[in-house]
């Protein structure tokens, strides 16, 4: 085992979730010498420099409203062919240690409390959790369902304003700012896999660099997005115009029920688009659906229909069909992205880390969107941390 001084906590919001639940038994997994970690970018020789945190290093907690245990939510992935069934009995242990270190969550609407007295709750659980594992530092991860576009007075107000009305009665900030508020002012790192809100209020930059840690998001880029970062540059640089690009996405279990509500799609539909206009410098023609089909359970199907112009102004088309389970393929982006924060933040970085735009669909502070150029800024970046401990 690491020393203390070298622990980092990975506290997750949505902690018994199908991504929460499906990277700890593959965290579990991966220590007990179960598996090998596939997928996970900071295991390629590349990131070897960055001196990042072992597996055996992390330790998990977070929050959450639900009250599955971990175990029984491994079952039901196991299930569904989430999580192989093999592994259970072997990371039974480490599911239920963990779930002693899942807080009961926050909701819109704190009962009987304002906002300002549900962030000092959760900052006590952050602390807390840093001091009983004696952490070095703490990443919280938001995974939990995507929320509603907030309204245009959170999305405005300054630090000391937002404050302010965190003391009153009533929901100010979404419940994933909230969040964001309760880490920074705990002196964690942040990450939004979500395309909810999160950090991204001016007034949370503002925090997180009057509490000098860093944060990244917004949306991890587990499928469809992450095929578009890579086809669309090749249209770019190959002078064939793209007349218009159109989606469908087909998602099962607890993503697709919350994203058949047209407000909460919303913010995932805006996120997913961003990239095409970002990459081909102009509009394109197209929408982006999301269907919720229940008997997908835990898997998602994404088709999408590419109309091209040629020479002589002949019409092309590409069409692709991206077939996976979602948890599967976020969770060792979570673990990756862990990682680096954590020791972005060991390293003294503050602010939003746009190098990390590579893992998401909407990166914060940056506008690029192609996937190679976003994984050559990765590449130079972690090399430039120094030499291991």
């Amino acid at each position: 085992m690491a020393s203390g001084n070298a622990r980092l906590g990975m506290w997750m919001i949505g902690a018994r979730g199908s991504v929460a639940t499906t990277t700890m038994v593959g965290m579990a997994a991966i220590r007990a010498g179960l598996t090998s970690p596939v997928g996970c970018v900071t295991e390629l020789s590349d990131f070897r420099p960055a001196a990042l945190a072992r597996f055996d290093d992390l330790v998990f907690g977070g929050h959450d409203i639900a009250t599955v245990p971990l175990v029984k939510r491994a079952e039901q992935l196991a299930l569904a062919g989430v999580v192989p069934v093999h592994l259970l009995d072997h990371v039974k242990d480490e599911l239920v240690a963990a779930d002693k270190e899942i807080k009961p969550g926050v909701t819109d609407l704190p009962s009987g409390r304002t906002q300002a007295e549900a962030a000092a709750g959760l900052v006590a659980d952050l602390v807390s959790f840093r001091q009983r594992h004696r952490l070095a530092r703490v990443v919280v991860v938001n995974v939990a369902s995507t929320e509603p576009t907030p309204p245009e007075s959170a999305a405005h107000a300054s630090l000391s304003r937002l404050r302010e009305a965190m003391s009153s009665a009533g929901s100010v900030v979404p419940t994933s700012s909230l969040y964001a508020y309760a880490a920074f002012t705990a002196g964690c790192s942040y990450i939004n896999f979500t395309p909810s809100a999160g950090a991204g209020l001016p007034a949370l930059d503002e925090l997180s660099r009057a509490c000098a840690v860093p944060y990244a998001g917004n949306d991890g880029k587990t499928g469809e997005t992450l095929v578009k970062s890579a086809l669309a540059p090749m249209f770019a640089h190959r002078a064939l115009p793209v007349r218009s690009w159109s989606g469908t996405n087909l998602l099962g279990g607890g993503d697709g029920a919350t994203l058949a509500e047209p407000a909460r799609a919303h913010s995932k539909t805006r996120s997913k688009s961003r990239v095409l206009e970002s990459v081909l410098g102009h509009p394109v023609e197209g929408i982006v659906h999301i269907d919720n089909v229940p008997e997908l359970s835990e898997w998602k199907t994404a088709w999408d229909h590419i109309l091209f112009e040629g020479f002589l102004g002949v019409r092309m088309t590409l069409q692709f069909t991206w077939q996976g389970c979602d948890s599967t393929l976020a969770a060792p982006l979570v673990l990756d992205l862990v990682r680096l924060l954590g020791r972005a933040h060991e390293t003294g970085h503050v602010g939003p880390q746009g190098q990390l735009a590579f893992f998401f669909k909407d990166p914060v502070a940056t506008d690029e969107h192609r996937l190679v150029m976003q994984y050559e800024a990765l590449r130079s970046w972690a090399r430039s941390l120094g030499p291991h401990r």
